[in-house]
């Protein structure tokens, strides 16, 4: 049970799967109960937030000396803005919130936390954006697998 707990919250850590790829492992391989998973993960997703942001705070100036990391991440962060900024102007902290809630590739913690530092929100705008949007990932994806769960329970004998 512990290694599947750590199994979870290490593939919640993974950038670009976070709960959208852990919440479908849990709730369809884990031998613990889909409400376990579901805080397992949102806890997880929940509690990368500010360590991202602390890297962006701390750590992108010093990496931005390398020619190479500098190029890349000057392709992120106009990739990024672009699909951020009309969110944040209109909507704000919602906005971001929603962005990181939407389950699709290329939103989530990680890229709303980049999105919110380079569009200058503050730390706390960015956790509460956070929070929201992990759990509004949570839910929507949550939703899908147990509903395609069920679903598919339906072409099993008992």
């Amino acid at each position: 049970m512990i290694r599947t707990i750590l199994f979870l919250v290490l593939l919640t850590m993974a950038p670009t799967l976070e709960l959208r790829a852990s919440i479908p492992y849990g709730l369809i391989d884990a031998e613990i109960s889909w409400a376990a998973v579901v805080a397992i993960c949102i806890a997880a997703n929940i509690a990368l937030a500010p360590l991202v942001w602390l890297f962006m705070d701390k750590g992108v100036g010093l990496a931005l000396k390398i020619r190479w990391i500098a190029d890349l991440y000057e392709r992120v962060v106009v990739r990024t803005r672009s699909k951020l900024e009309p969110y944040i102007e209109k909507w704000g902290t919602l906005g971001l919130a929603l962005f990181i809630g939407v389950p699709l590739p290329g939103s989530g913690v990680y890229s709303g936390g980049l999105g919110g530092y380079l569009l200058g929100m503050t730390f706390r705008q960015y956790i509460l954006a956070s929070i929201l949007g992990v759990c509004i990932a949570a839910s929507l994806v949550t939703a899908a697998v147990l509903s395609g769960a069920t679903a598919f329970q339906l072409f099993l004998k008992h």
